[in-house]
């Protein structure tokens, strides 16, 4: 079963452009790993929160990844505390219908 992960990213108001800077220009080594299907970086039209989606063929490959060394390297160059207005909310579904 195909599983959706969703991150809520609270950005604080004049972080937008290093924020975005950084997930244009990683290294997309997710894009690698077993199971991995999409990923999407979303830009709030009203709020602060960006959501990065991501799409996985399961549940397992999913924590795989996180598990992974490519996870841990992905993760490394994260942006000053002070970029964000609050913690991160992730949020993960299984697909029961698409079309």
């Amino acid at each position: 079963m195909v599983v959706v992960v969703s991150n809520r990213i609270p950005v604080k108001k004049g972080h937008e452009e290093e924020f975005e800077h950084r997930w244009k220009n990683r290294k997309w080594s997710i894009a690698n790993s077993p199971g991995f299907i999409r990923t999407e970086v979303l830009r709030p039209v009203k709020g602060e929160n960006y959501i990065v989606v991501t799409h996985w063929q399961s549940m397992k490959e999913f924590e795989d990844w996180t598990n992974s060394d490519a996870f841990t390297e992905s993760h490394s160059n994260a942006p000053p505390r002070e970029a964000f207005s609050g913690p991160s909310q992730l949020e993960i579904y299984e697909v029961i219908a698409e079309r």
